[in-house]
Formats: structure tokens, sequence, C-alpha cells
């Protein structure tokens, strides 16, 4: 969903809003370096798990009952997406206590973070900016981005679109106001594809 390249994976990055994936233990034990922040990470695993456990079913639900909003491509069906999920939290919660004494998980939250400035290279952020358009406000979404233009010296951002399945209206003034800040946007095609039209990511650099 980030296009990420062998050069791309080499540099210092975060993860923003990682949840209870597992991107952090799976670069981990590939030798790569990531910090992930989230506000879950205040629970424990199992407080964690549950959570999931509570909410799975539903999510898959509301997928199965909107068939037309989604291409099987990554993911060959709600259940295989279900199946992906249960092994995403698998790998993360084996790794989750050891990251965290290790620094790598991390409870915190945008739109400000406890971080140097361009303390890494890349930032990620999946499922969360722009997506969350209609409960999140565009001075939160303005703010959160120049937070991470601030601490990474690049930050993606995946998907586009929001829960709505409609392009975020956030998009064009947020790069309209950050251009005259100095920071450049570029929105990219990725191979990743779950939401019908939601194959694209947006990179902020300055």
């Amino acid at each position: 969903m980030f296009a990420l390249t062998e050069s791309d994976r080499q540099k210092s990055i975060i993860g923003i809003g990682d949840g209870p994936a597992s991107f952090n233990a799976e670069m981990t034990a590939a030798g790569y370096q990531v910090v992930s922040i989230d506000p879950i990470y205040q629970f424990t695993a199992d407080e964690i798990k549950s959570r999931f456990d509570a909410c799975v079913d539903n999510i898959i639900e509301q997928i199965r009952s909107t068939p037309h909003n989604w291409i099987w491509s990554y993911h060959k069906s709600p259940e295989d997406l279900r199946a992906n999920r249960k092994k995403a939290i698998a790998i993360f919660l084996e790794d989750y206590d050891r990251g965290k004494v290790e620094g790598r998980y991390i409870n915190a939250e945008l739109p400000k973070l406890d971080f140097i400035d361009h303390q890494f290279q890349l930032a990620l952020c999946s499922h969360f900016l722009f997506l969350y358009s209609d409960h999140l406000s565009f001075d939160f979404h303005l703010d959160s981005i120049r937070e991470l233009c601030r601490i990474a010296r690049e930050v993606r951002i995946f998907p586009l679109l929001t829960l709505a399945q409609v392009r975020s209206p956030y998009i064009n003034e947020i790069c309209s106001t950050l251009t005259k800040e100095g920071i450049s946007s570029e929105i990219f095609q990725v191979p990743y594809e779950l939401q019908k039209g939601g194959n694209q990511a947006i990179v902020f650099r300055q």
C-alpha cells in the first residue's frame, strides 16, 4: 500500500496509527528499523486481542454486505481478509511485549508527537488520516500532516478514500496550504487495492 522499495525499507521509519498490525514485527525480524505509535499501545496484549475479537465479526459482516465496494485481489474474499487479519495480529502479539521494552511500540497520538525534528526519514500512515475525514476535522488533518513533516523527511498516507468510498474532501486544500509552506505533495498509484478505487497514496516532502 506504500509501494516501498528496498531503499525505502533501509530508512528509519515511523508507522502512525499502526494498531495491531504485523508490519513492525516483520520489518524488525528482517533487520529494518521501525517505530510504531498508536494510543492502543496503552493496553496490554490480552486487552488488545479482546478488542480485536470483539469487533472482527462485525467488520467482516459489514464488508460481506457491501460486495460491490471491494476489490478481492490481495485478499481473495471476506473470509480470506479475516484470516489475514488474524495472522497479522498473531504476529503482532508475539512481538508486542518485547517491542514495547525495546521502544518500538509507543503510546502516542496525533496531532502532537514527542520526537525531534526529522528524527525519522520516512513516516507511513495507513487507514487513519483521510479515511476518517467524516470523523476528524480538516484542522486535525492539517496539523497532523504538518507534525509528520516535522518529524520525518518524507510522509506517505494511504488510502485517499474515506469510509464512504469517496475521495477525502480535505486533500486539495491541505496540499495547497502546505505548498505555500515549502512542503510538496504528489499522488501516486500503488499495487494494493481493497476499497474499490482505493489504490492511491500521497507523499509529502520538504
